[in-house]
């Protein structure tokens, strides 16, 4: 019986850190499928509800955690969510400034100087704001791998599954523009699909420290909550603004923030 529990757990585990993958791959599969770019007012309303469930996912799945914990365990509530919130912003600001990369509507790179292909440009930025994801699904199942009480399996799926959602759009983004700039259907899919294998990566790298993470384990859940923020406020949201004010993406905000929160606090 215990044995078979444990297998139960290692195998939703690993379905669960490969949930947000199966997302991105979904939606970088859209361009195998339509023949024209989404629409400007579709992609606004699929990024604002990507920063919908980002923004509630890092407050009801990882920074109110991470309070609980830090109080639990009779240290100080706010403290690690302030700090591990703040070093997630340092650490996603730090690799922006580092990392050579170009956002889907930017005209210049960011990043060190660097002669790289536009759709590499493109593929990095991507790549570098899955990580902060990977992490958070990592932590989580770190957490409910040794035993906090206060992260459930359920709790850890329902995260994945938010992540997923918003990688669908996400896929999608970066593979139907790479489609429109000449790569091939196959071509612009695989792009797509790879930008996200980075996060069952990232979050199989956390599972597997976690006897080393569960000491500090309210501030790595904070760390990923200021990261996923940091994503929502650098790149999303100046998005949604592209070509002037929509409310459609306010709307898709609103919509992606009540979905996520709903999902953590009824199945958590």
């Amino acid at each position: 019986m215990f044995l078979q529990k444990g297998y139960v757990i290692m195998s939703t585990t690993l379905l669960g850190i490969m949930i947000p993958f199966i997302g991105t791959t979904l939606g970088a599969s859209m361009v195998l499928f339509m023949k024209n770019e989404l629409s400007s007012r579709l992609q606004k309303t699929l990024l604002g509800f990507a920063s919908g469930v980002m923004m509630a996912a890092s407050v009801w799945s990882l920074l109110l955690p991470a309070i609980e914990q830090a109080e639990e365990s009779g240290g100080i509530g706010w403290l690690p969510a302030a700090v591990g919130f703040l070093a997630g912003i340092g650490f996603l600001l730090l690799m922006d400034t580092l990392i050579p990369h170009l956002h889907q509507y930017a005209e210049e790179a960011e990043g060190l100087p660097s002669k790289m292909k536009k759709d590499s440009m493109l593929f990095l930025a991507v790549v570098i704001h899955n990580i902060p994801e990977g992490m958070a699904v990592g932590v989580v199942f770190a957490g409910m791998l040794a035993g906090n009480e206060s992260i459930t399996m359920t709790a850890a799926l329902a995260l994945a599954v938010g992540i997923a959602i918003q990688n669908f759009p996400e896929g999608a983004i970066v593979s139907m523009p790479l489609r429109t700039q000449g790569k091939s259907r196959k071509g612009a899919f695989l792009y797509g699909m790879a930008s996200g294998i980075v996060e069952p990566l990232a979050a199989l790298v956390t599972i597997l420290l976690t006897e080393l993470l569960v000491p500090v384990l309210p501030y790595l859940l904070a760390f990923a909550a200021g990261a996923m923020i940091y994503v929502v406020v650098e790149e999303l949201i100046p998005e949604l603004q592209n070509d002037g004010h929509s409310n459609i993406g306010i709307i898709g905000v609103a919509l992606g923030f009540v979905l996520m929160m709903v999902l953590d606090v009824a199945l958590g």
